[in-house]
């Protein structure tokens, strides 16, 4: 690993000057007005005091700059692994308490160093694969889980904590007697102004109107006084070190749960970095991103903050804002410092029914009904996957849900391998300017040569598919015993096998024992290589191989027995004039 891996900074900082400072520090403290209420929201779905979402915006932000790949993605307290987070270790501690936050701590320091190792593998390429399906399903899942855990505090119900979906809804049902009406009112009005204000004024600081709303209401209605629980003050605004207070069996507990928020994690931040990217037209290295969370996320746990990722709405603020290089983030947690020496007093007033009430909205956003539409009406595969992740989100745990839909994801995965397609086709007649037009033999304008057999195969030959490929020319061959020879056209093929250049040798002798040729049609480097190392040119000869399906065909049909030929009435292939002649 390069010296400049290690540090980026080394790359931007270059490109520094005064007025990219500038754009910077605007945008800056643009985020830093919006990340003040997010922050003690998502510590509320954590189940921590509001203190630790507001050291996990800062800090993480910080070290994500340094070590990260994005120049423009913030980090920083998410929701999705808030909710996980607090899923996972609310059934070991009541949320609030000493012991949760240690947990919570060390938990962070587990994500991380699991960040680091996959940063270190140069597993970057992996984190793709976990299908959109996935997170869009996990993502719902959350935020019912989101919703139904703040439900307790926007009535001002006292329940137990821990569980999953259904375990915490009979919870809520059965103390459903004691809601607190003034408790109601805030959350009400809290939750109405923030969704008038979405409409007619989105770009205005909504959240944080709205949180002045509930508690100028909390405030009318004297809710302290009357059975109404506040947020309480922050003990203090800037964070310090601190090393959790957990054991080995500890770790071992949290493990799970902690591999878990480290996968999700690493999805919201690769995902939003790569495509602000895309759009900004810059570089983006995934492995030195999974390492920076990483980074951010362990020297976060000593920190007081919890486990954190990129946040999608701070760096879509941070982008129209006109921020340029990472500074923006660093800059963002300086003006966020400076903002609470002055409004941190306030924070004590907010009743939790306001935030709580909130924080059910953030729930309703993060369901992507849309897609999840589309993905119902469009792709049956993916449908499975989504109820499969959801149902476990819902029925099991969250930290669990994400791991059914990657399993179940590859399981898709591996069956669409398995099951490549496997098509005749031919020609299409009458020929188009001498060039032979390919289609599928379902099409009616396509002629079926009688001696000769042309397949083409979409997907990889590997020890997976062989069962599915080599039953279907069997039974191809069942069907048409005259067509002894045989072009498979190979040019949607990228992953070759002994086990699949073991079938394409034994097709091969099949149809010379029976007086018949194969040749093949490769056009891949890779794929022309494998073929003669695997030793499938010692069997199908020198000119078996052809780069492209005119020379294949050419080479087939000097091969056909000439006396059929003679009487076929078909206009197969340009050659068969001169066939008839010969």
């Amino acid at each position: 690993m390069r010296y400049q891996d290690l540090f980026p900074p080394i790359h931007w900082l270059a490109k520094s000057n005064r007025s990219t400072l500038r754009a910077d520090a605007f945008a800056g403290f643009t985020g830093a007005a919006i990340v003040l209420p997010q922050g003690v929201a998502f510590a509320a779905i954590a189940g921590l005091p509001p203190e630790y979402g507001l050291y996990t915006a800062m800090i993480t932000a910080v070290v994500a700059a340094l070590f990260g790949s994005s120049m423009i993605m913030i980090s920083g307290p998410t929701t999705a692994i808030s909710a996980i987070l607090f899923a996972t270790i609310s059934d070991f501690a009541r949320p609030l308490s000493a012991e949760f936050i240690e947990l919570a701590l060390m938990m962070t320091v587990l994500v991380g160093l699991f960040q680091i190792a996959a940063g270190a593998a140069r597993l970057g390429g992996l984190v793709a694969l976990v299908s959109h399906s996935v997170m869009t399903a996990f993502t719902a899942a959350a935020a019912v889980l989101i919703a139904v855990s703040q439900l307790a505090g926007a009535l001002e119900l006292h329940v137990e904590q821990g569980g999953n979906v259904l375990e915490r809804l009979m919870q809520l049902f059965e103390h459903a007697p004691e809601t607190n009406t003034l408790a109601m009112i805030i959350g009400a009005s809290t939750l109405a102004s923030a969704l008038v204000l979405q409409r007619i004024a989105p770009k205005l600081p909504v959240f944080l109107i709205a949180l002045v709303v509930g508690s100028g209401v909390g405030y009318w209605l004297d809710a302290a006084n009357n059975g109404v629980s506040m947020i309480g003050a922050l003990p203090d605004i800037v964070p310090s070190f601190h090393q959790p207070q957990t054991s080995f069996s500890d770790i071992a507990m949290l493990a799970p749960g902690a591999a878990a928020i480290a996968l999700v994690g690493l999805l919201e931040a690769i995902s939003i970095s790569r495509a602000f990217a895309l759009r900004r037209n810059e570089d983006f290295d995934a492995n030195q991103e999974m390492l920076g969370q990483g980074v951010s996320n362990v020297v976060g746990g000593f920190f007081q903050c919890y486990a954190g990722s990129g946040s999608f709405t701070r760096s879509g603020v941070n982008a129209l804002a006109g921020a340029v290089t990472p500074m923006s983030g660093i800059f963002a947690s300086f003006f966020l410092l400076l903002i609470l020496f002055f409004v941190a007093p306030l924070v004590a007033h907010i009743p939790t029914p306001a935030m709580s009430s909130l924080i059910l909205l953030v729930a309703w956003n993060l369901i992507d009904f849309g897609e999840l539409s589309h993905i119902f009406k469009s792709r049956s595969t993916d449908a499975v996957i989504v109820i499969l992740t959801f149902t476990a989100g819902i029925l099991i745990e969250l930290d669990f849900a994400i791991y059914v839909g990657v399993i179940a994801s590859l399981c898709v995965f591996v069956y669409a391998s398995a099951y490549p397609a496997l098509t005749v086709t031919a020609p299409s007649s009458p020929k188009e300017g001498g060039l032979r037009k390919f289609r599928e033999m379902t099409d009616a304008k396509t002629q079926k040569c009688p001696q000769l057999m042309i397949l083409a195969l979409n997907g990889p030959l590997f020890f997976g598919s062989v069962d599915h490929v080599g039953s279907r020319i069997k039974k191809l061959r069942k069907e048409n015993p005259k067509q002894v020879h045989m072009v498979l056209i190979l040019t949607g093929v990228g992953k070759l096998d002994l086990a699949g250049a073991d079938l394409l040798k034994a097709t091969a002798l099949d149809l010379q024992a029976n007086g018949g040729s194969f040749g093949i049609v490769a056009t891949y480097p890779p794929l022309i290589e494998a073929l003669r190392r695997f030793g499938v040119n010692d069997v199908i000869g020198a000119d078996g191989v052809s780069v492209s399906k005119g020379v294949a065909i050419s080479r087939a049909t000097a091969r056909l027995d000439k006396k059929i030929c003679k009487v076929c009435l078909k206009d197969v292939f340009g050659e068969c004039d001169s066939l008839r002649d010969a």
